[in-house]
């Protein structure tokens, strides 16, 4: 299939971009209702109400143990970046977790495999993610590895559920490009992790790569199922005389 020319490709955007909310209305729904939630928080409320709203939603020790569905959920509400300094490196983790991630690899999902279905992988991967780095932090102060600050440490956004869908969305690029996707998704985490406190890589480092495991693991099952599936559905072969 040939590349579409420039002329050709305007009226696809177009187009894509108008039927965006139809194919894909779980996603439309949850990027507005972060979009709205970010101006509410970064616009309309005063600098201490923000920052102590933050706190409160941020899946740490303390308020895992104290309001752990509120700090859950809660957490999953907003995202943790910029939408206005665009040199920032708070943009491009923008760009990759809200961009890519969600307005992408989300909107595939739900067309792939349905709505509740990409709203049970993406909350999966926030959720588990998030549970099981709570489990390696509390091994890390055990051990010493972790400073003990980090029992309130400012911890939330939507970043492990778009890891685990962009990990997800290696199904959806073509196999020659299957690798090098692989290799970005585990990678842009550890790109600004800097210094490591001790054995293992700060803790929301440690969290995007179990949330991407998890999105690789779902890739993996599925590829396998789909093969079983067309296996199962092939024609016998006719047998042929001798």
């Amino acid at each position: 299939m040939n590349a579409p020319t420039p002329r050709e490709l305007l009226p696809r955007l177009l187009r894509a971009a108008r039927t965006y909310p139809r194919r894909s209305p779980l996603t439309s729904g949850y990027v507005l209702l972060l979009l709205a939630g970010h101006v509410w928080v970064e616009e309309l409320l005063s600098p201490d109400r923000a920052d102590a709203l933050r706190d409160h939603i941020s899946t740490n020790l303390d308020n895992l143990h104290d309001h752990p569905v509120t700090a859950l959920f809660g957490s999953a509400l907003l995202f943790d970046g910029t939408l206005t300094e665009i040199l920032s490196t708070g943009f491009g983790s923008t760009l990759i977790t809200l961009g890519l991630g969600v307005c992408c690899c989300l909107a595939w999902t739900e067309r792939r495999f349905g709505s509740l279905r990409a709203a049970a992988v993406f909350l999966g991967g926030h959720i588990g993610a998030t549970l099981v780095t709570a489990a390696v932090i509390l091994l890390a102060l055990r051990h010493g590895w972790y400073p003990e600050s980090v029992r309130q440490a400012s911890d939330y956004g939507i970043s492990y559920g778009a890891q685990t869908v962009l990990a997800l969305a290696t199904l959806a690029v073509p196999r020659r490009a299957r690798l090098p996707w692989a290799a970005f998704v585990v990678a842009w985490p550890l790109s600004g992790d800097g210094e490591w406190p001790g054995p293992l890589p700060g803790f929301t480092t440690v969290g995007h790569l179990l949330a991407a495991a998890l999105g690789f693991a779902l890739a993996a099952a599925v590829a396998v199922a789909t093969a079983r599936r067309r296996r199962a559905e092939a024609p016998d072969p006719v047998p042929t005389d001798r």
